[in-house]
């Protein structure tokens, strides 16, 4: 494995496609067969994503977020901190807490060698009958968008990944599962993803996650609009679209739909 990245001015493979180690991703990617490559679509296991030795790609460890680090398991872990939650966080409007809290969270996940924590939640609050509402910020797309940038932030400074949920309109508790949320397009792109918009470029989350909901009626996992029209398109995205646990309802409209991973593992749709 090289040590150091090629010269930006000289090298012919594209910034996205290469490691901060300076490896050529699409290059490595190659190196794979098919089966291979299929084994990387979806997790090993409920938390974890599979290793590949052939490319020097080593396990990938997720947990539930975001006001705590639960680890591997869903249940019987280890004792862990448990942070005030993103609704109390939100009152105070102040991007430094939140920024602390993702510092403090990311040493939790590390003395768990956790890669990924699985928030923020950015969904708005929109009905007090919303169950998961403790998980996210407010009823104000900006004032969400600027915390869940600065909570990010202090997730990724330490080298521990954020993933953006639930991408999008995945605001009821109601059918939260099944639902289908019909929203027209200036409500869409400056209420629901409005705070994803403002994570991604402000502080370049490295994954995202979809929902469980229909959006207009199709499925928040093959959402092509949403998912390679406006947030890898006009966004310019390059990090992880994975689904929520168990969200995926199909094989090839997800992946032509823009989706990265299939949570969890090991049986794909």
């Amino acid at each position: 494995m090289t040590t150091h990245a090629p010269d930006p001015s000289t090298s012919t493979v594209p910034a996205d496609s290469v490691d901060p180690s300076g490896q050529d991703l699409d290059a490595l990617v190659a190196r794979l067969d098919l089966p291979a490559k299929v084994r990387l679509l979806t997790g090993a296991s409920s938390f974890t994503l599979a290793p590949e030795d052939s490319i020097g790609l080593g396990e990938l460890r997720l947990s539930d977020g975001p006001t705590g680090v639960r680890g591997l398991k869903f249940s019987g872990g280890r004792t862990v901190a448990l942070f005030p939650n993103a609704t109390l966080l939100a009152s105070a409007w102040d991007e430094s807490s939140a920024y602390e809290v993702g510092g403090l969270l990311a040493e939790e996940a590390l003395a768990q060698e956790i890669h990924v924590v699985l928030g923020p939640t950015i969904n708005l609050h929109r009905s007090v009958l919303g169950g998961r509402l403790f998980e996210a910020y407010s009823e104000d797309p900006l004032l969400t968008g600027k915390l869940a940038a600065a909570y990010v932030r202090g997730l990724q400074d330490r080298g521990v990944g954020a993933c953006l949920k639930h991408l999008v309109a995945n605001e009821s508790e109601t059918e939260r599962n099944t639902m289908n949320s019909v929203v027209d397009e200036a409500t869409l792109r400056e209420l629901y993803l409005l705070p994803f918009e403002i994570a991604v470029q402000d502080a370049d989350a490295w994954s995202v996650m979809a929902a469980y909901n229909d959006v207009n009626g199709v499925p928040a996992t093959e959402q092509d609009h949403v998912v390679n029209q406006v947030l890898k398109g006009e966004w310019g995205y390059t990090g992880l679209v994975m689904s929520d646990w168990f969200a995926t309802k199909s094989a090839g409209p997800a992946a032509n739909g823009g989706l990265d991973l299939v949570m969890p593992g090991p049986v794909g749709p």
